[in-house]
C-alpha cells in the first residue's frame, strides 16, 4: 500500500482542484447576449439608403423570379421523357441565374460601401450600451434559418440603431 505524506505534496496541487470548483460555477454564468438588427430598415433611415433600398428590393425579386424560373425548368428537365432542348434551357438559366446573381452581389456591395460605415458604427455604439457581444443581420439570419426563435422585444436593436443615426451621435 503506498502511503502520501502531505508533506511531501506540493500546496499547489492540493489547492488546484478546489480552485477549479470555485471558479467553474462562474465560468458556466458568462451569457452572450445576441441582437437582431434589420439592415434594410435602418439603410432606408438614412439619407442617400433610399437609393440602396429601392435596388435591393428590385434584386431581390429578379433573384426570385429568376430562381423560381430555373427550379421550373428543373423539374421538366428531370420528368420521365426529358428532351435534350429541356435539359439545355436549363442549363441556359442556371447559367444565367448564377451570373446575374454575382452581378447584383457587386452592385448591392457598392451601393453599401458609402452607408456601410454610418450602420456598423451605430449598430456598434448601440450593441455596447446595450450589452449585446453578438449582432446578426435580421434577413440574413431568417433566410439562413440561423435563428429558430428570438424575442423581438429584448433582441431587437433596429429602432435603438435608426434612432442613433437619426440623431446623428
Amino acid at each position: 500500500m503506498l502511503k502520501i505524506h502531505l508533506k511531501a505534496v506540493p500546496k499547489v496541487l492540493i489547492l488546484a482542484p478546489v480552485a477549479l470548483l470555485a471558479l467553474s460555477p462562474h465560468a458556466q454564468k458568462s451569457k452572450t447576449k445576441v441582437g437582431i438588427v434589420n439592415v434594410q430598415t435602418v439603410v432606408a433611415a438614412l439619407p442617400g439608403g433610399a437609393n440602396y433600398a429601392a435596388l435591393s428590393k428590385k434584386v431581390d425579386a429578379d433573384v426570385q423570379a429568376q430562381a423560381k424560373s430555373v427550379q421550373a425548368l428543373l423539374v421538366k428537365a428531370n420528368a420521365a421523357g426529358a428532351t435534350p432542348a429541356s435539359r439545355t434551357a436549363y442549363t441556359t438559366a442556371a447559367k444565367k441565374y448564377q451570373t446575374s446573381a454575382q452581378a447584383y452581389q457587386k452592385q448591392l456591395q457598392t451601393a453599401f460601401a458609402p452607408l456601410a460605415g454610418r450602420v456598423n458604427a451605430a449598430v456598434a455604439s448601440v450593441a455596447k450600451a446595450g450589452g449585446f457581444s453578438v449582432v446578426l443581420d435580421q434577413r440574413v439570419a431568417s433566410t439562413s434559418r440561423l435563428i429558430i426563435y428570438a424575442s423581438s422585444q429584448t433582441t431587437d436593436l433596429t429602432p435603438g440603431v435608426v434612432a442613433k443615426l437619426k440623431s446623428g451621435k
